[in-house]
């Protein structure tokens, strides 16, 4: 199925999300779409898959114009679109996510239905079981099961928004390989991404976006300085990463244990020097979320110590089995990975996450003082929105911006879950910037990555995960991804 986008318009208040957006995709082709965040990629994917409507603008299928008014529409209509983050039912079982929405009544027939589905499985050597449940599976699992109910319920174009975000590498190998033989089965593939090297590899042409505009395209060979300058209107170089830590121990993490009810995690011991950068890697699942959230207080350790080391003297405070309001009263803050879901409040405005953020000193809420502080926060932090933008209404880097601007000070320890996650170059850049910043300022940041290319310049030291063992912490400027990688599969573990 052939689709064009003619002279597309949509405007979110005062910005022009869309402005006069024209693109026309074969069937049988991968066309790759760049642009850093906020270039108005997903607005017209939303619009293409009837999440939102233009405000002006035509869509022809094969030639054909439709009107779309919804998701449903979408679907009937053979499009389906395969969201950053997975949109199905995590208590329910994959059979019954299959089910949900689908045109077959009251009385669906489920052998039927999962015999359609291990058939569709077969295609793409996925290998789920219909019968469990979906809150079990892996990011990557999850998107495997959109994409199979998407194409159960017929799709024949695909949009795909940011699909390598929170995958591991052999899932995102796996995904190419569908991606491309979707596209030898002639659907028509829309790839969203700011990953250059991802496009490149993948795409038959891309187009890049700029501030809602259409900058133009390229085909094979890419020329990647001209795809960056088209993005951004300037080359990017990124920075050298300078090393902060100092000799003083800010924190020792001694015999810790945790259990989860899918994973043990034993005897986990190492240090956290002041203005260090630890990265953690490993695939998802192996252990290094449940350490974050043991260190911000959010899970309770089954046993061992986290001492903060207080003082010149040395004195150690153990925080194991505190509270977490203890844990961020001694400076130790958590920016997790789900923003809306875990770490932003989704209807506030921006100044009204500012207003909570802050430390309470009377039952009312000086407005005028919050006008000021939501103002001063978005022109630090280089905020694409104002005091009244509600935070759902953010690009996913203006998100990640918000959350570093709650941060109060002083800062002992950061525990950063996938802080560049789903940001382009340039926006991860500025975050890291800012991070380092706190580095300089004496606090210590803990963090998790997928991009092992990030772990590896980011870091002052590396742990590495592999099925609940923890690796000893490795100088980062001694690792290589080809390390990094034998590690993570399991390789090289006495």
């Amino acid at each position: 199925m052939d689709v064009e986008l003619i002279n597309i318009h949509k405007r979110f208040g005062k910005v022009h999300a869309n402005n006069g957006i024209s693109l026309t995709v074969k069937s049988g082709t991968v066309q790759g779409i760049l642009g850093e965040n906020g270039a108005g990629k997903s607005t017209l994917m939303k619009i293409l898959s009837g999440f939102i409507q233009a405000d002006s603008g035509d869509i022809l299928l094969d030639g054909k114009k439709v009107t779309i008014h919804s998701p449903a529409d979408s679907v009937k209509l053979g499009i389906g679109m395969l969201h950053q983050d997975p949109q199905d039912f995590p208590p329910m079982k994959v059979v019954d996510n299959l089910i949900i929405g689908s045109p077959m009544g009251l009385f669906p027939d489920r052998k039927k239905i999962i015999r359609e589905f291990e058939e569709l499985q077969k295609q793409f050597n996925f290998s789920i079981s219909p019968e469990t449940y979906v809150d079990t599976l892996t990011v990557g699992e999850r998107q495997q099961l959109e994409i199979l109910r998407l194409l159960w319920l017929g799709a024949e174009v695909l949009i795909l928004d940011e699909p390598t975000t929170g995958i591991s590498a052999s899932q995102k190998d796996l995904l190419f390989a569908t991606i491309r033989k979707l596209a030898a089965q002639g659907k028509a593939i829309l790839f969203v991404s700011h990953k250059l090297d991802e496009v490149e590899a993948l795409c038959s042409q891309v187009v890049v976006f700029r501030q809602g505009i259409n900058m133009g395209s390229m085909t094979p060979p890419y020329q990647t300085d001209k795809l960056v300058e088209m993005m951004f209107g300037k080359s990017i170089v990124r920075s050298e990463n300078v090393c902060e830590k100092q000799e003083d121990k800010s924190f020792e993490i001694e015999e810790l244990r945790i259990d989860d009810v899918r994973l043990a995690i034993r005897d986990v011991n190492f240090c956290i020097q002041k203005g260090e950068v630890i990265g953690l890697a490993g695939m998802e699942g192996s252990g290094q979320a449940l350490i974050l959230r043991a260190l911000a207080g959010i899970l309770r350790p089954t046993g061992g110590h986290i001492y903060m080391i207080e003082g010149a003297d040395g004195g150690r405070i153990d925080l194991a089995g505190k509270h977490y309001f203890t844990y961020r009263d001694h400076g130790i803050h958590f920016l997790p990975a789900a923003r809306l879901e875990e770490g932003l409040i989704q209807g506030l405005s921006l100044a009204e996450h500012f207003a909570l953020a802050e430390e309470q000193t009377g039952f009312m809420v000086d407005r005028d003082q919050v006008e000021n502080l939501s103002k001063k926060r978005i022109t630090d932090f280089n905020i694409h929105g104002t005091p009244e933008s509600r935070i759902e209404e953010l690009s996913g880097g203006n998100q990640q911006r918000a959350e570093l601007a709650l941060m109060r000070d002083p800062l002992r320890l950061l525990l950063l879950e996938h802080p560049t996650r789903g940001l382009d170059i340039e926006s991860a850049m500025y975050i890291w910037g800012k991070l380092k910043q706190r580095c300089e300022d004496g606090a210590s940041i803990v963090f998790i990555s997928s991009d092992l290319d990030e772990v590896i310049h980011y870091s002052d030291r590396i742990l590495v995960f592999y099925g609940g063992k923890v690796s000893p912490a490795f100088e980062a400027s001694s690792v290589t991804i080809d390390m990094l990688g034998q590690l993570i599969g399991g390789k090289g573990w006495s």
